[in-house]
């Protein structure tokens, strides 16, 4: 049987595009738990315990920016690994994400080999002891 890579959190109000990114890194071997926007992911982070979350930014209730903001400013989410998804494309909201303290940041329609390699990247930097 094969190590598990990671838990992903998969937030994205859109059941097609949450289940093609499920299903996506399930098949790469990550353990995936969905979130249907902000508020759900904030609700479940605490027992779904991921190692990164990827977020989407147009959302009901919770966007995407706020979701990343909670998670950052929490001491028991602010090691947790952001992959913010969006059709958001201009340069200033890519300055917004990394000024919150998101990871990466990849627009859609996004390839799904890139993200992958993302969410792979992110894991093995979350799994790493950390040095101090």
């Amino acid at each position: 049987m094969s190590e598990v890579l990671g838990r992903v959190l998969v937030v994205d109000d859109d059941e097609v595009i949450r289940q093609l990114i499920a299903v996506n890194l399930s098949l790469e071997g990550f353990q995936v738990e969905t979130a249907t926007d902000g508020q759900d992911c904030l609700d479940r982070v605490g027992e779904v315990r991921p190692d990164v979350i990827t977020l989407d930014v147009m959302m009901p209730r919770l966007d995407g920016w706020m979701t990343a903001t909670r998670l950052r400013g929490d001491e028991a989410t602010r090691h947790i690994k952001v992959v913010l998804i969006t059709a958001r494309a201009q340069e200033e909201d890519r300055k917004r994400g990394l000024g919150i303290g998101v990871d990466a940041y990849l627009t859609k329609p996004f390839d799904p080999a890139e993200l992958i390699e993302v969410v792979r990247g992110l894991a093995e930097q979350a799994k790493a002891p950390q040095g101090g």
